[in-house]
């Protein structure tokens, strides 16, 4: 059995779900697993209507009915007026505004995690609908009762046990085709969870690791694993074959192509995942698997946007300490706050993170009972792989540095 991913910017129009549908027609009979993401930026959408609902803001009714118009628009594009999914979508939108029709609670992440996992839900739906009138049988399944997680709301862990046997009983036709959804899966209470922002990713390499697929191929809007984001670096170079460690490390730095939880679950089965354009679905994209001979590669560059530099120190001016570092990591763990670089001297340790501002401000408001905190937002950090001095160059002219880090094969840039 394969798994097919397919993210936001593939099915973000109708033409999107047209150029998918040719796609996976292709693999009648040979067994596919189609991973669903939410339609184009809807995600982001979804996040507004659970922002303006905690907050009890101005303007939901408004952007409730701009997300529904935009589904319905696609539909109107893809179906005659009296299809049955006009009616199966009516009644999500439903369900999400008795939702937001109740007083939230005061768990933010729960919250979040009720709302938005509904992006995938209607584009699923969608789609499966238009594979069903165009000649494609398959099954649709809730992903929301086979990946079962804990309750760790908006980057929930996976309870794996639990999920391999669901799984291993729903898709049992090894040549059957099912459509289902990424990102999302609900606790042992079926309370919905998230597995953290671009996670169909991941969802796809659970369901490859937990039913032992041939392959898994994430669809995406460039050819392949490029050296740097074309939206920033008109100048790139696909990269044919990586390892799955180099994949790793990239995911880790922060490639947007690969979600960092990935690779572990292909790797530790040992399942090639192709990265292919879904405009162009005959040619080869990029493979990552099990790499003896090494690679030769030209410097790979990562950019991470909004980021906040967090310094700390004593208020005694004593050295950092083991104890000082401690009590720090544990009010990073306590607030979730993910730390992109890290580096200390005598008196001061650094952190660099995403610049998440409710999770930041609590904890700077926090750290500051104890420590000196000063801070700077807006910056921008800068990974290189497999750097050399002219690539070095090209990041660093004419901004100031305010950290740096380099090791045999990485190199990192805090700018401003």
């Amino acid at each position: 059995m394969k798994i097919y991913k397919f993210g936001g910017a593939s099915v973000k129009d109708a033409e999107g779900v047209r150029n998918l549908t040719k796609i996976v027609s292709k693999e009648k009979n040979n067994g596919l697993i189609i991973v669903i993401s939410a339609m184009g930026k809807m995600t982001n959408a979804l996040e507004s209507i659970e922002n303006l609902y905690v907050k009890g803001m101005p303007g939901l009714e408004e952007k409730f009915v701009e997300i529904k118009e935009f589904h319905e628009s696609i539909m109107r594009e893809l179906f005659n007026s009296d299809a049955e999914v006009f009616e199966k979508i009516a009644q999500v939108f439903q369900e999400i505004k008795n939702l937001t029709d109740k007083k939230p609670s005061m768990n933010r992440d729960f919250e979040y995690d009720k709302i938005v996992h509904f992006g995938e839900v209607l584009s699923s739906i969608i789609v499966f609908h238009y594979l069903k009138e165009n000649g494609v049988t398959l099954q649709w399944v809730d992903a929301r009762e086979v990946i079962r997680t804990d309750s760790t709301y908006r980057e929930a862990r996976i309870e794996w046990d639990t999920t391999a046997s669901i799984a291993q009983e729903v898709f049992t036709d090894r040549q059957a085709i099912y459509i289902t959804q990424g990102f999302i899966g609900s606790t042992l209470s079926n309370i919905p969870t998230t597995l953290g922002r671009e996670g169909s990713d991941y969802s796809a390499a659970i369901l490859a690791y937990v039913l032992k697929a041939e392959s898994t191929t994430i669809w995406k809007d460039v050819p392949g694993i490029l050296n740097a984001d074309p939206r920033w670096c008109p100048d790139t170079i696909k990269i044919s074959e990586i390892s799955y460690r180099e994949a790793i490390e990239l995911a880790y730095y922060g490639a947007q192509v690969i979600h960092p939880k990935t690779m572990k679950p292909l790797q530790n089965k040992n399942i090639p995942l192709y990265v292919r354009p879904f405009s162009n679905p005959e040619e080869a994209g990029t493979i990552i698997h099990e790499v003896k001979d090494e690679i030769s590669f030209p410097p790979i560059y990562i950019r991470k946007d909004n980021q906040v530099l967090i310094s700390i120190q004593p208020k005694d001016f004593s050295f950092i300490a083991e104890d000082n570092l401690s009590e720090i990591f544990a009010r990073l763990a306590k607030y979730r706050i993910k730390v992109n670089l890290m580096q200390n001297s005598a008196i001061s340790f650094s952190i660099v993170a995403d610049n998440d501002e409710s999770r930041i401000f609590y904890f700077i408001g926090e750290m500051r009972n104890d420590f000196r905190v000063l801070y700077n937002q807006h910056l921008e950090l800068y990974t290189i792989r497999h750097y050399n001095e002219e690539a070095i160059n090209k990041i660093i002219t004419g901004k100031e540095i305010l950290l740096q880090q380099k090791s045999r094969r990485t190199a990192r840039f805090l700018l401003r």
